[in-house]
């Protein structure tokens, strides 16, 4: 196989002319830029987000535009590979933090994207998915999926602030993106499932006839997910306390395209994953610590974010006990057959 390819500038003028008339092109000149040999050679850029820079700017959001002009009020975290403004923070995976101040409501929509919340700071904000309230502690993680209205509410007296995962870069290029509004949600006068149907881990309600919800728990709180990782570092076999966030039904991943994994890192701990074809980013829910990915030391601290390309090189350090989400898209490539890890 020929490591150097013919380029564009060895071809005539006129030959181009007429490919260029002809609207076609020819592959081999570009062959390299989307088929590199032995591994992707991503745009991506590792990214990181301090919350103590950013949330200054969103409550001063809050000031300058009411939710009413904004619909959802989010200040975008860009990939520093394709520059401020775009609206991914890695190849396939969108992040935004978003505000909602006392009395406001976000108002009811579905879109073709899904989406997970993670609650940053404060208490009193609420979600609507199909008319089940969803309360928003912080460190929960919340689903609005895909093709599910939605809208959210604040009946607390401070500002909450929750990061958005959504899977909008896939369907942007895929040209499926787009939302429909509509009212306000009626709330069923219940607890959400967290709370009934799925309380104790292991146990869900008693099998029907009846079809189960493709979606069936919305809301995964932050104090049962910690209790069961701290749990996990005392007592599991492996190196890292890790637990992902599965469908409690079907144990698969909360949502096709993206996965969410819940880690501990023990103060002084070191730990170095295999390279992973998926990309990753990383929030902070407590603690603070120092990683490194492709040899850029990212220093981080509590409600942080930061990102990793594909196949990137990456090792944590805990500067003390710390808590971090990993969103991936794990999920989208295991579909297309593709996951791949690889031994440092």
């Amino acid at each position: 196989m020929s490591e150097q390819l013919g380029t564009l500038e060895e071809l005539p003028q006129d030959y181009r002319d007429g490919m260029a008339k002809a609207g076609v092109a020819p592959l081999w000149p570009m062959m390299r830029n989307v088929l590199p040999h032995g591994a992707p050679n991503p745009q991506t850029k590792a990214g990181h987000w301090s919350f103590d820079a950013v949330r200054p700017l969103l409550l001063r959001a809050g000031e300058l535009t009411p939710v009413e002009k904004a619909e959802r009020r989010v200040l975008v975290l860009s990939d520093p590979g394709r520059g401020t403004g775009a609206m991914q923070a890695t190849s396939s995976i969108y992040l935004g933090l978003q505000l909602l101040l006392p009395g406001e409501s976000a108002p009811a929509h579905k879109h073709t994207p899904s989406a997970v919340r993670i609650v940053v700071e404060g208490e009193g904000g609420f979600t609507v998915v199909d008319g089940e309230k969803l309360p928003m502690l912080p460190g929960d993680l919340v689903l609005t999926p895909g093709g599910e209205w939605h809208d959210h509410g604040h009946e607390g007296s401070e500002p909450v602030i929750w990061l958005d995962a959504l899977d909008l870069p896939l369907f942007v290029y895929l040209e499926g993106s787009y939302a429909i509004e509509g009212e306000l949600q009626a709330q069923r006068n219940r607890p959400d499932a967290s709370d009934v149907e799925y309380l104790a881990s292991g146990l869900a309600p008693s099998r029907s006839t009846a079809r189960a919800r493709r979606y069936p728990m919305m809301r995964y709180p932050w104090a049962r997910t910690e209790a069961a990782l701290r749990e996990m570092a005392e007592y599991g076999e492996g190196p890292l306390a890790e637990l992902d966030y599965v469908n409690p039904e079907t144990g698969e991943d909360v949502l096709p395209t993206m996965g969410f994994t819940a880690m501990m890192l023990k103060a002084g701990q070191v730990v170095s994953p295999p390279l992973r074809s998926a990309s990753a980013a990383f929030h902070v829910v407590k603690g603070s610590g120092v990683s490194r990915v492709n040899g850029e030391a990212i220093t981080w601290g509590p409600k942080d974010t930061f990102t990793a390309p594909v196949f990137a090189d990456i090792s944590h350090e805990a500067g003390e006990e710390a808590f971090l989400v990993r969103i991936h898209d794990r999920p989208l490539q295991d579909k297309l057959g593709y996951y791949e890890e690889r031994a440092k």
